[in-house]
């Protein structure tokens, strides 16, 4: 019955995301299918968190569009999400939801669920709210070189500052709804987690994803291989065919795995506290 209810739950909210142009067609069809598996095997408290991360996305990617003009063209994508961005986004939170329904007593579930959530909230938060930095941002892998807005491996201090709260709003969310109860460091520990994802995204963008040069306007940019003044664009760093999916991707994979890493530390901290109070 939770599994059909999901469904109409999860088609609803695809509906009117398309109807908002936050979603075109075959990102609705996505939203549609991660949402089913989200809200209709991990119930209500796993669709807030869910809805939290697509809600504030959506919202953000709107807002501030004076502040945004000419960076779009940065961009391979717009604020009107697709499959790839849809997947990219929710695909490991998805998986660990469908894990859920294998492994329904398991705490683990949900953490990975939680942690991967606030990895790509944390990025999305980053990227939609770094315009905002009065100065230039810096190239991760080298913070004395000031790079253009929008530009893939930029650091500022707005940024980094938007993706922990982007982060931390997750992690408190998941601290009390969590499918039993959970302590204020696990939610630090998703928190983390969140912002070790975004800056893991940064160096992916500076390192291994595809960027591609426009001559007409000697700038760089992730569309290929037409920028959007019709000009061929020619790849000069990066990795061919190494996108901004996968780098989401990785940003969501390696949130929940420091989550797993930090949570692991800090039962093996308090296991030996344990004992040592019980020797004393």
């Amino acid at each position: 019955m939770q599994l059909i209810l999901g469904f109409i739950f999860a088609i609803v909210i695809a509906y009117l995301a398309y109807r908002a142009h936050s979603l075109n067609q075959s990102g609705a069809y996505a939203a549609a299918f991660t949402g089913t598996v989200i809200f209709g095997i991990g119930g209500w408290q796993w669709a807030i968190l869910l809805l939290t991360f697509f809600i504030t996305s959506s919202a953000l990617s709107r807002a501030f569009r004076v502040r945004k003009q000419g960076l779009n063209e940065k961009y391979s994508k717009g604020h009107q999400r697709d499959a790839g961005q849809v997947f990219g986004n929710g695909g490991i939170a998805t998986l660990f939801a469908a894990l859920h329904f294998f492994f329904p007593g398991s705490l683990w579930s949900w953490l990975g669920f939680a942690a991967a959530l606030a990895a790509v909230n944390a990025d999305t938060w980053a990227t939609e709210l770094g315009v905002l930095n009065p100065g230039s941002p810096r190239m991760i892998t080298d913070l004395r070189k000031t790079v253009e807005k929008g530009t893939s491996g930029g650091i500022s201090v707005i940024g980094t500052l938007a993706a922990l709260a982007g982060a931390g709003l997750i992690g408190v969310l998941a601290t009390f709804l969590g499918p039993r109860p959970t302590s204020i460091s696990t939610g630090l520990i998703i928190t983390l987690a969140g912002l070790a994802g975004s800056l893991f995204d940064s160096l992916l963008g500076a390192t291994v994803q595809a960027i591609y040069y426009c001559p007409k306007h000697n700038k760089e940019t992730e569309q290929h291989p037409i920028h959007t003044c019709g000009t061929p664009t020619t790849q000069i760093r990066g990795w061919h065919g190494w996108t901004m999916i996968g780098s989401i991707l990785g940003v969501a994979r390696l949130g929940q795995e420091w989550c797993f890493y930090l949570i692991f530390l800090l039962r093996k901290r308090c296991k030996r506290e344990t004992q040592q109070n019980n020797t004393g």
